[in-house]
């Protein structure tokens, strides 16, 4: 399939006082297109730094991190910011949703910073609402929904764009063990349809859902194993 994402001897530190965090300590990682992963770690492992980076909600200390051919590790913020509306759908566990906005709204959200037009805006995002089993649900306020009505909506909203990746951290971590079951099948959806999926999870049976599991400790990576 050829890799979407390669990352070679990244590094992120923080400076805590007079002392240097390390969280990151030399990952090389390699994605192809159409995978689906999951990346596990205790709390300290580096997880959430890593998913930051993979995000280019952050850049790394020191490394390269080349995403469908660009190296996004060089790049400014308006160019990671534009990054990561075009490639890189994001779904979170607290859905941040806009509160007085509707699900079509909220769904078209990413397109408005791609410039497109209201009544294309709208078009699609019907048709993603439609994908995830929210068409009669369109006009509701976040708070007309249930929560995984509204995992759902946030779902859409990361799909809109058409990304190459879908970047879940903790996608049930709120919900109901029944609901999340239901989330976790729309994900196999998304997988199955191409998209590259990527979660961050610590609950070992969401992770049995990716075929691929990287488990982080220490900054570095302990393991890397296909399970499908």
């Amino acid at each position: 399939m050829g890799n979407l994402i390669e990352i070679r001897d990244i590094r992120r530190d923080f400076p805590l006082g007079s002392e240097i965090v390390k969280v990151l300590k030399g990952i090389d990682l390699d994605i192809d297109k159409g995978e689906y992963i999951a990346i596990m770690g205790p709390s300290g492992s580096g997880k959430s730094t890593l998913m930051n980076l993979l995000g280019c909600l952050d850049t790394p200390t020191s490394g390269s991190y080349i995403l469908n051919g660009r190296d996004v590790s060089q790049m400014l913020d308006d160019e990671l910011a534009d990054v990561r509306n075009t490639e890189i759908g994001f779904v979170f566990q607290t859905f941040n949703l806009l509160p007085r906005t509707t699900a079509l709204d909220n769904v078209a959200l990413p397109m408005v910073y791609a410039g497109k037009s209201k009544s294309v805006r709208h078009a699609r995002a019907a048709e993603v609402l439609k994908d995830v089993g929210l068409a009669d649900r369109m006009d509701h306020k976040p708070n007309q929904l249930s929560g995984g009505q509204r995992q759902r909506v946030a779902v859409g909203r990361a799909l809109v764009n058409k990304p190459s990746i879908i970047l879940a951290d903790e996608p049930t971590g709120n919900l109901d063990s029944k609901t999340g079951v239901e989330i976790m099948a729309l994900f196999d959806e998304i997988h199955a349809a191409g998209n590259t999926v990527i979660l961050v999870t610590h609950e070992e049976e969401i992770a049995d859902y990716a075929h691929r599991v990287i488990r982080l400790r220490d900054g570095i990576i302990e393991s890397d194993e296909r399970t499908k």
